[in-house]
């Protein structure tokens, strides 16, 4: 029988070879340390499995004792920390609000017909519920809201020649979302913690991170507690009927079980219009079946469970793959 350090590590190795390489070298160094380091494994053994992501390991230990400036330093401070590290990583979880995700969704928002009627499951605090507040560099080509009382971030995103950025923001009615755990736009510790799940090398992400918590803080989105199993048809029927109900997600859905993916794909369709995934292929293999591999990394943007880019995992690139012929049908996939 296989050890259950085995799954673990190759966890870790997989963060460092396909997340962290090329984003943050010191998180890369921690990832490989921790997948060969026998000790610290079996303390993420004695965690529930959905606590021992890399993510939350190491924003965990930055919150208990700032950032560490290597691999021996690290490993120290877990094995000296251990009880309080645990007690942080079981009251914490890994509700990365990245708001940059907005201009890879963007693309896809501004084709359907408007207005907007907008539900984000697993919105945290709800950043990426605000498309429509903040501005984008779409390689030199800027849209920016029209009136806005505070300067938005401006959030790069590399675009492919096929990519039909929009010359305007879509019109957004309604918002709502939904969260096991709704994080408060008004904590300060909430959002302290937000700010430490960005990775230590990433201080123009963080600086736009904190742009768009003032920008929520004015007028925050409505993110109500529930589970995405049991509480989002009750949020959906709420939606204006005279709007495009637009569902989406963005690394959300890996932390279910596989079958829970699989009825939510199934059941979501028949509460919108519009179903927007942007997950890691392998978290929905249906969708990623439909298209090539994309590049190692890369999660796979698709509306109503038809593929339409390859996006980066925080929003910085998306290469458009839906055919320019192709037009957006509610309810279903794509009509030629």
């Amino acid at each position: 029988m296989r050890h259950p350090d085995a799954d673990l590590s190759r966890l870790y190795r997989r963060f460092a070879d396909e997340e962290f390489r090329g984003h943050s070298p010191l998180y890369e160094e921690l990832a490989r340390g921790v997948a060969g380091d026998g000790a610290i494994l079996d303390l993420l053994l004695t965690l529930p499995r959905e606590k021992r992501q890399p993510n939350l390991l190491f924003a965990a230990l930055r919150s208990l004792i700032g950032t560490p400036s290597d691999w021996p330093q690290f490993r120290a401070a877990v094995l000296g920390n251990a009880e309080p590290l645990r007690a942080l990583m079981l009251a914490r979880s890994t509700q990365t609000n990245e708001p940059a995700r907005c201009a890879s969704l963007l693309p896809v928002l501004a084709l359907l017909p408007g207005p907007l009627a907008l539900i984000e499951v697993g919105a945290s605090a709800g950043l990426c519920l605000l498309p429509d507040r903040y501005a984008y560099d779409y390689g030199g080509r800027i849209v920016r809201p029209s009136r806005q009382h505070r300067e938005p971030p401006v959030f790069p995103c590399t675009v492919n020649a096929a990519t039909p950025v929009p010359a305007v923001l879509p019109r957004i009615f309604w918002r709502a979302g939904l969260d096991i755990n709704p994080l408060d736009i008004a904590d300060p510790s909430a959002m302290t913690w937000l700010e430490t799940l960005v990775w230590p090398e990433q201080e123009a992400r963080l600086a736009r991170l904190r742009a768009a918590m003032a920008i929520a803080a004015e007028d925050p989105p409505r993110v109500i507690h529930g589970d995405l199993r049991h509480s989002l048809a009750g949020l959906a029927a709420e939606a204006p009927k005279d709007a495009t109900l637009v569902i989406f997600h963005t690394a959300v859905l890996a932390y279910l079980s596989a079958g829970d993916r699989a009825e939510f794909a199934r059941s979501v369709r028949d509460l919108c219009d519009f179903w927007v995934a942007n997950e890691a292929p392998r978290v929905l293999p249906d969708n990623a079946a439909r298209t090539a591999p994309g590049a190692e990394g890369r999660f796979l943007l698709s509306v109503n469970g038809a593929p339409a880019g390859w996006t980066d995992p925080h929003g910085a690139a998306l290469d458009w793959i839906a055919e320019p012929s192709q037009a957006w049908r509610p309810n279903g996939s794509w009509r030629c």
